[in-house]
């Protein structure tokens, strides 16, 4: 059985694409396409980069950018939380340790 496909509109750069995508993932689609419109505009209106291809390029260059420094930051989180768990396991273990000291 083939998986049902929606068509799709969006709008980047005054240019309408039609994407086929999952019916569940329409307003995910919609939101990506507004914000690449919505980097592309800003990279255009900056008037350092002419051709929509450099535009393209230079917009997908910096949303992956910020996606890495967010998967990095999600890392370093998660990290953090794994150490503070330790900490308050350690925490614990001593406070135990010390209240049976006191009942022995």
């Amino acid at each position: 059985m083939k998986d049902e496909t929606v068509p799709v509109t969006v709008k980047i750069l005054e240019k309408d694409y039609r994407i086929a995508c999952a019916p569940n993932h329409k307003d995910s689609l919609e939101d990506s396409a507004a914000l690449l419109n919505d980097k592309m505009l800003e990279i255009r209106t900056s008037g350092k980069v002419i051709g929509s291809d450099r535009i393209a390029v230079m917009a997908a260059l910096n949303l992956a950018h910020d996606l890495l420094q967010q998967q990095q930051q999600t890392a370093s989180d998660c990290q953090l939380k794994q150490h503070l768990r330790e900490l308050r396991e350690k925490i614990d273990c001593a406070v135990n340790e010390s209240k049976q000291m006191e009942l022995s």
